[in-house]
């Protein structure tokens, strides 16, 4: 059993800069941050250490190969999945100044087709004057390959974190929402995969069992737990009924906002996918059902300026914090074998981490039993 000793769940987050002369042997770790929710997986289990290949030179070698010269400066911003780096650029290096922002793709995660739709998607809502930092193109293409590495680049965008408990913050999120479903409303994804209850709750639970990271003595009330919740998902879908399936963002919390005086920009449209629109507005709430039913209203009432949003969607909002929550600890498990993991998440399946996370999807079901906000 994969049982880690109890630790604290405190921990930082950390950039590391790194210089050109630094060995080629040397790997460059990940910055790391902490995710208040979830982060996404897709199921796919890359290899080992992944990025063991991926050091400064090569990270400055792959940017010269399409034009962008370093100064040898680099940045390791927040990432788990990916490798995102903030790189310093020679004096008159093309048409970015100052520095980029680069992103190594996790090996094994994503066909070259579905990073192709994602960077579509983004492109397409940039050209709809819409606040996203889309990939930059050269020679055509957004995509790159170099040293066994794919990789894009893209402009640096400053910013801070938007003020969730501010009314007129979330109106504006919702209006800019808003316009990002619009246009996802417009035509589906041909690759990317759809937040579904298979990917998202049943395969996860049966892959957790079936490999041995849950201590022993938690395996059946966690597994029970866990079905219970997912039949409370299953009732919460058919309240629900049919809904539409839009283009989303899919990872829409604070987090992956950067927000300046002239408003959001959206930024990581590395899990974008298709799913009800609810998806990428209940993780911009938090506190009380009080709380979330006036941050929930002011979030629609800019969103409804630009697309309708259909009140069933809120038969969902639990449900899909509850796939959400599930789905979460697999993704940690799957990439525990990567270096970033253990020292990101300590406090990862500990005797303590289990237990707080039966407790956890019982709440969420009698939450899911409950009457959804109404606005």
């Amino acid at each position: 059993m994969r049982l880690q000793p109890d630790r604290s769940s405190a921990q930082r987050s950390a950039a590391t800069s790194f210089a050109r002369s630094r060995s080629r042997a040397s790997p460059l770790p990940g910055g790391l941050r902490f995710l208040s929710r979830c982060a996404p997986y897709n199921g796919a289990v890359p290899d080992d250490r992944p990025y063991s290949g991926l050091t400064p030179d090569t990270v400055l070698d792959a940017l010269s190969s399409v034009g962008f010269d370093g100064d040898g400066r680099l940045l390791a911003l927040n990432s788990y999945e990916n490798r995102v780096y903030q790189v310093w650029l020679e004096p008159g290096a093309g048409s970015q100044t100052g520095s980029i922002v680069t992103k190594f793709y996790r090996p094994g995660r994503w066909s070259d087709a579905q990073i192709l739709e994602e960077h579509d998607f983004a492109c397409e809502l940039a050209e709809r004057e819409i606040p996203v930092v889309a990939p930059l193109s050269v020679d055509g293409r957004t995509l790159h390959e170099f040293g066994g590495f794919r990789f894009a680049v893209y402009p640096r965008r400053g910013g801070r974190t938007p003020e969730l408990d501010d009314p007129d913050t979330l109106e504006w999120m919702g209006r800019f929402i808003g316009r990002i479903h619009a246009v996802g409303a417009i035509k589906r994804f041909a690759e990317r995969p759809a937040l579904d209850r298979t990917s998202f709750g049943r395969e996860p639970r049966d892959w957790l069992i079936a490999h041995d990271f849950i201590p022993g003595d938690l395996v059946e009330p966690w597994r029970s737990a866990a079905e219970l919740a997912l039949a409370a998902v299953d009732r919460s879908y058919e309240r629900a009924g049919e809904t539409k399936a839009l283009r989303l963002h899919g990872d829409c919390h604070a987090g992956n906002v950067l927000w300046t005086d002239e408003g959001p920009h959206f930024v990581d449209f590395d899990d974008c996918r298709s799913g009800p629109a609810i998806q990428d507005l209940w993780m911009l709430l938090s506190g009380d059902r009080a709380s979330m039913t006036r941050q929930l209203s002011d979030v629609l009432s800019g969103y409804d300026d630009f697309y309708e949003f259909n009140r069933r969607e809120l038969q969902l909002l639990e449900a899909l914090r509850t796939l959400r929550l599930i789905h979460y600890s697999a993704w940690i498990a799957r990439r525990w074998d990567d270096p970033a993991f253990p020292a990101a998440f300590p406090w990862f399946n500990t005797q303590r981490y289990w237990q707080d996370r039966i407790l956890e999807l019982r709440e969420q079901i009698a939450l899911m039993d409950e009457e959804p906000l109404r606005v």
